[in-house]
């Protein structure tokens, strides 16, 4: 009796892990279809795009389609460069922001630091559509309106990248920094020597998230711009949906377009987001 229980533990595991890599593979094709719809409706006709039943597969590829995308927006590469320049500098600017904010509720200590820090965290807890017109007459009463500071200054700080980096910071041995203060060294040489180095990962993930966030921001850019030469990719999108009408196959060369970016950079930080999510562990 105890031999064949002995004997099923392997088969066990092996089912298991059989069954665990059938719901990724499941997970992973659900996900995987919208991406490859979206690009194969990017290379059909005009007429392709309305067949029944729907075909997922163009009979010859359209790549005209791409600059037909671009020559029916009027501003499209600019709101290209709209995007790249406002999600660079809040992406810096932050993350900028965040290592000297992590740091200092991590590793110095001041009179409440412990409060102020709870009340720090406390903001997360405000849905932000509650902040949405206190910021805009803000912008409005800074003469920022139609400007890229509005765009820019209200999201170079997080509250959730500051969380994690000072986890992250706190979990490095403060005899390292016992050691650096030993040699000479003041909180600024430790911050830069020490500490980003082995930050890189955390710093790495926070810097991915705020360019996928920027990168794709829709209601806050609409809502504080009224020109074509300040707004961003989606609401050129928006834009391109409502002069063409039911032309799907230049939708999805838009959107396919405006992807490749995200693409690029996720797969140029995935090594180090991975890394992240390992280790960060978030201790108190």
């Amino acid at each position: 009796m105890q031999q064949s229980s002995v004997a099923s533990s392997p088969w066990r595991k092996r089912f298991k892990l059989a069954g665990t890599h059938i719901v990724l593979l499941v997970g992973a094709v659900v996900m995987f279809l919208p991406f490859f719809w979206m690009v194969a409706t990017s290379l059909k006709t005009y007429q392709e795009t309305l067949a029944f039943p729907p075909k997922w597969i163009p009979s010859v590829p359209q790549w005209r389609n791409y600059v037909e995308a671009v020559k029916t927006q009027e501003h499209f590469v600019r709101y290209f460069y709209n995007s790249f320049f406002v999600t660079i500098a809040t992406m810096v600017t932050e993350v900028i922001m965040t290592i000297f904010a992590s740091y200092a509720f991590a590793r110095i200590k001041f009179l409440g630091r412990g409060l102020l820090f709870a009340l720090f965290l406390s903001t997360m807890m405000i849905p932000g559509e509650v902040l949405l017109v206190p910021n805009f007459i803000t912008i409005v009463r800074l003469h920022w309106y139609n400007t890229y500071w509005a765009l820019i200054i209200p999201f170079t700080v997080s509250v959730f990248a500051v969380f994690l980096l000072r986890q992250h910071f706190l979990q490095i041995p403060f005899e390292l920094q016992e050691a650096a203060y030993l040699d000479g060294a003041g909180h600024t040489r430790f911050l830069f020597q020490v500490m980003i180095p082995l930050s890189r990962p955390p710093i790495a993930t926070i810097a991915l998230l705020k360019f996928i966030s920027s990168w794709n921001a829709f209601l806050w850019p609409l809502l504080v711009t009224d020109s074509a030469k300040l707004r961003t990719v989606p609401i050129g999108l928006m834009s391109l949906m409502q002069d063409e009408g039911l032309k799907y196959h230049y939708w999805m060369a838009a959107a396919t377009m405006a992807l490749v970016p995200v693409l690029v950079v996720f797969l140029a930080a995935q090594k180090q987001f991975l890394e992240s999510v390992a280790k960060s562990g978030l201790k108190g």
